[in-house]
C-alpha cells in the first residue's frame, strides 16, 4: 500500500472564504438577521425544509461569521435554523465565513437543486421511509416521488455531479439520457459554461448531437416545428460552432495574458509625453487605437477597440 497523503490545505498566500472545517453550534449561540414570519412558515417551501431535514438532516449548511464572544451572526439559512427549532434540535452544523458580508454568499446560495433533492429521497428510502410517508412529508403525490427517485437513472455519476448544486428541470434529464455517457459530460460542461439549464437549451444540444453519440441512433430526434432535414443542419451548424467554441476557450487565457502584457506596455509608452506628442502630431489614428486597448481590462472589452 503507498503512504497516506496529507490532506490539501490552501497555499498560504491565497485567502478562502470559509473555515475548512464546519462546526456544530448551539442554536442560542447563533444570532439571525432577520425573522421568519408564520407566513413564512406556512409555505409550501418551509415545510418541505421540515419534511427534508427530519428525513435525512440537513444537505446544504448555513452559513455564519463569528460575532465575538462565542456568538455567530447567522449570513444565510434562516428557514433550516426555524425549522431545527421547530424539530425540537438543539445544534446546527454550519459552515464559518470569514466574511460577514451575506449579500457575498447569498449570490451563491440557491434553494435544493433536482439532484440534492434525489439524494435526500434516497437517503431516506434508505433509512426505511416509504415513498407514501414522503410524498406526505413533502407535500407531494406518489409518483412525483418516484421520479424524483428515479431522476439519475441513465445518468453518468460525472455528468451528475457537474450538474449537482444546479436548478434544473426534470426535463433535462430525460433529454440527457438519451446521449451517451460522453456526450452527456460535455452537455453539461457546456451547460455550466453557458450558464443555461432550460429544457429548450437542452433540446437543442440534443439536436446538434451526432447520432452515434445516442443511446438508440434508430430513434429520430423529433423537436416540434422541425422537420429532419432542418435538424440535420442544425447538427451540421452547431458541429462546426462547437469545434470553434473548443478553440477559442482553449487560447482565451493565452490571449488574455498577451493583451495584458500589451496593455503594459503601451501603458508605460504613452507615459512619455513626447511619445504622445509624437503619435499625435503624425500617427493619429495609432494613438487612438493604443488608447483604447488600454482602456482594455479583457478580451470582453474588445468592442472598445473596434
Amino acid at each position: 500500500m503507498g503512504r497516506l497523503r496529507k490532506p490539501l490545505r490552501p497555499p498560504k498566500n491565497i485567502l478562502i472564504g470559509f473555515d475548512t472545517e464546519p462546526v456544530t453550534l448551539p442554536l442560542d449561540k447563533i444570532v439571525p438577521l432577520k425573522m421568519v414570519t408564520p407566513e413564512m412558515k406556512k409555505d409550501r417551501h418551509y415545510k418541505q425544509i421540515v419534511a427534508s431535514i427530519r428525513l435525512g438532516g440537513i444537505i446544504e449548511l448555513p452559513l455564519v461569521a463569528r460575532q465575538g464572544k462565542g456568538r455567530y451572526v447567522l449570513l444565510e439559512g434562516h428557514l433550516r435554523l426555524e425549522a431545527l427549532k421547530e424539530l425540537g434540535k438543539t445544534e446546527m452544523t454550519c459552515l464559518v465565513s470569514t466574511d460577514d458580508e451575506a449579500f457575498t454568499h447569498n449570490k451563491f446560495v440557491n434553494h435544493i437543486s433536482p439532484v440534492q433533492e434525489h439524494k435526500m429521497i434516497l437517503n431516506a428510502i434508505k433509512h426505511g421511509v416509504s415513498e407514501q410517508t414522503l410524498a406526505a412529508a413533502l407535500d407531494m403525490d406518489v409518483t412525483s416521488i418516484i421520479k424524483r427517485k428515479r431522476l439519475l437513472e441513465g445518468i453518468c455519476p460525472e455528468a451528475a455531479a457537474l450538474l449537482e448544486d444546479k436548478m434544473i428541470a426534470a426535463e433535462v434529464f430525460s433529454i440527457l439520457k438519451r446521449l451517451v455517457a460522453v456526450r452527456q459530460i460535455e452537455a453539461a460542461m457546456l451547460m455550466n459554461d453557458a450558464c443555461l439549464y432550460t429544457s429548450t437549451y437542452a433540446k437543442t444540444l440534443l439536436m446538434a448531437t451526432p447520432k452515434e453519440q445516442l443511446i438508440d441512433p434508430k430513434k429520430p430526434k423529433k423537436v416540434r416545428g422541425l422537420t429532419q432535414e432542418q435538424i440535420a443542419r442544425v447538427e451540421k451548424e452547431s458541429s462546426i460552432l462547437h469545434r470553434e467554441y473548443l478553440l477559442i476557450k482553449e487560447n482565451y487565457g493565452t490571449d488574455n495574458m498577451n493583451l495584458m502584457i500589451i496593455r503594459g506596455y503601451l501603458s508605460n509608452l504613452l507615459g512619455n509625453v513626447k511619445v504622445v506628442r509624437y503619435l499625435a502630431q503624425d500617427y493619429p489614428d495609432f494613438l487612438k487605437y493604443f488608447q483604447k486597448i488600454i482602456e482594455m481590462t479583457s478580451l470582453n472589452d474588445k468592442g472598445k477597440a473596434a
